[in-house]
């Protein structure tokens, strides 16, 4: 590679005094600065740079983003591409972002609803980091815990404990394609939610390289960093390199059932009856209302109430005719499987697939979408549930989703962790809406939806949940954003436990350079 001007990099940004400043450099001189800082010296670095203009930059850029919004030739492009395959690597792509003055964005592999760590919405250059090369699973059986680097997914976490243990599993996501690094630090609701709460809940550590290049752990890092990281969103903080899991008991046999509804059914009034019982029903059972329009081409909608039960089929049968009678569960909707079976069905694979279908990437959805979220503190009135089922008639695809909590989510404090969505939550809502073609109708609908719902959700603040990242709910004017304008949205993803975060911030990135649109701002007294 020359050093032409032809192949140099020009890199300009705004610093945190927002005196404008531009480096111009080749990249040989960005390889250099890596090799300076890291341990191994035996690996060719440029091997692991992508640059635009490459047809292996544009396939790794667009590998593993979800949501085909942020696809166009108008979402913004990184100026490279960094794979590291060594944890030396991510240190020295710290410091050398640094160095360079360069916005550093992370990816782990997973979906990121509004693109934060694949474009700059301000259009600042940026470079990513994309933790492909770090997909690892250990599982410990015997010391219940699972060591599983940044850039594995769900999937390969589920796949790799099924393979050595029927009897323990891991409380995180349905999706198998979604990347453990933002789920899990920004709280990770699943099916086991109600049973050992969120998977931040269930972290024992965490390998971190922070602002400085250091590899920290949780003794060295310290109780407030290591507080933050498990559900305030890690990104803000550092890079994640690992987790340790905690896993969690399950049974042998557990138990799914499936069951839909159409308003000739009484759908409305089954709903109705969801939200009274679902938070009270024993932890081991998770009945989650997903009210959708038809997958069939036809216009319509059905609601399908997907449960799973931790036991088997009779005892399943003997709860649900008890606590909830009105949904007509009968023996035949009832399937016993193993745990790892209940992880395809909720995840839409055939249950009797191989399991190296969870370790299957290309199985990632691509398609356009938009989220939106809410938390329910008082029952819906029926006349609000008639007008969600009405709204989905008004768009090609769409989905209104209820996941119930109580259990062991009402016991855990709001401030264990910066997740805070706690004691006094019924069920959280997402509203999901996909198009084709037709963005802008979608966009408001999902908008209009959302204002239309302000007096029946939670509110002062009125809550959100992070890994439903929604832009529209404020962002940051720049590195120099107040924490007074990130309140905006740093109230409704982590209510009193915003300032805590925000002066963990000011006490371990001070300068603010893990920064992106919605990232925590650094407090600093």
């Amino acid at each position: 590679m020359t050093t032409s001007s032809a192949t140099r990099l020009l890199f300009c940004f705004i610093s945190i005094s927002i005196a404008r400043t531009c480096y111009s450099f080749s990249n040989e001189e960005f390889i250099q600065c890596l090799n300076l800082h890291t341990k191994t010296s035996t690996e060719n670095l440029s091997k692991l740079l992508y640059y635009p203009n490459t047809t292996s930059y544009s396939n790794l850029l667009l590998s593993s983003i979800s949501n085909t919004r942020f696809t166009t030739p108008q979402t913004s492009k990184p100026l490279l591409i960094f794979t590291p395959s060594h944890e030396s690597h991510v240190q020295a792509s710290v410091l050398c972002s640094k160095y360079y003055a360069l916005s550093l964005r992370v990816r782990s592999g997973g979906h990121d609803l509004e693109g934060l760590s694949c474009q700059s919405l301000d259009n600042q250059p940026f470079i990513i980091l994309d933790l492909t090369n770090f997909q690892s699973v250990t599982v410990d059986v015997e010391h219940r815990i699972a060591l599983v680097e940044v850039g594995a997914t769900i999937g390969d976490v589920y796949y790799h404990i099924a393979k050595q243990t029927t009897i323990f599993g891991f409380p995180a996501g349905t999706c198998p394609t979604v990347g453990v690094g933002g789920h899990i630090s920004g709280g990770g609701i699943g099916t086991l939610v109600r049973k050992y709460g969120v998977a931040a809940d269930n972290v024992l550590d965490v390998r971190l390289v922070d602002v400085h290049g250091r590899i920290l752990d949780k003794d060295s890092m310290g109780e407030n960093l290591f507080w933050a990281v498990r559900g305030g969103g890690a990104a803000s903080f550092g890079v994640v390199l690992s987790w340790k899991l905690r896993l969690v008991p399950v049974p042998q046999t557990v138990t799914v059932f499936n069951v839909s509804k159409s308003l000739d059914d009484g759908a409305i009034d089954i709903i109705d009856k969801w939200q009274h019982v679902a938070h009270n029903l024993p932890e081991d059972l998770f009945i989650e209302t997903v009210i959708q329009t038809l997958l069939n081409g036809t216009k319509g909608v059905e609601v399908i109430f997907n449960g799973l039960y931790l036991g088997k089929s009779y005892k399943a049968l003997e709860v649900m005719n008890n606590s909830f009678p009105e949904m007509e569960v009968g023996v035949k909707d009832l399937k016993e499987m193993s745990w790892v079976q209940s992880v395809m069905s909720f995840g839409f694979y055939p249950i009797n697939s191989p399991l190296e279908i969870l370790t299957d990437r290309s199985l990632q959805p691509k398609v356009n979408f938009k989220a939106k979220s809410d938390y329910a503190v008082n029952l819906l009135p029926r006349a609000a549930l008639k007008s969600l089922w009405d709204s989905l008639l008004q768009v090609e695809a769409a989905s209104i989703s209820f996941e119930p909590y109580g259990g062991r989510m009402a016991e855990i404090p709001e401030s264990q962790i910066p997740f805070p969505h706690r004691k006094g939550i019924l069920f959280s809502i997402l509203y999901l809406v996909g198009w084709h073609n037709e963005s802008e109708k979608s966009l408001n609908w999902i908008s209009n939806l959302y204002n239309q719902m302000t007096p029946y959700v939670s509110k002062n603040p009125r809550g959100a949940y992070l890994n439903y990242r929604d832009i529209d709910l404020g962002r940051n004017a720049g590195r120099n954003t107040s924490y007074s304008m990130a309140e905006v949205w740093g109230d409704k993803y982590y209510k009193s436990n915003f300032k805590r975060l925000a002066i963990v911030k000011g006490e371990v990135d001070p300068e603010n350079f893990f920064w992106n649109e919605q990232s925590i701002p650094p407090l600093v007294f």
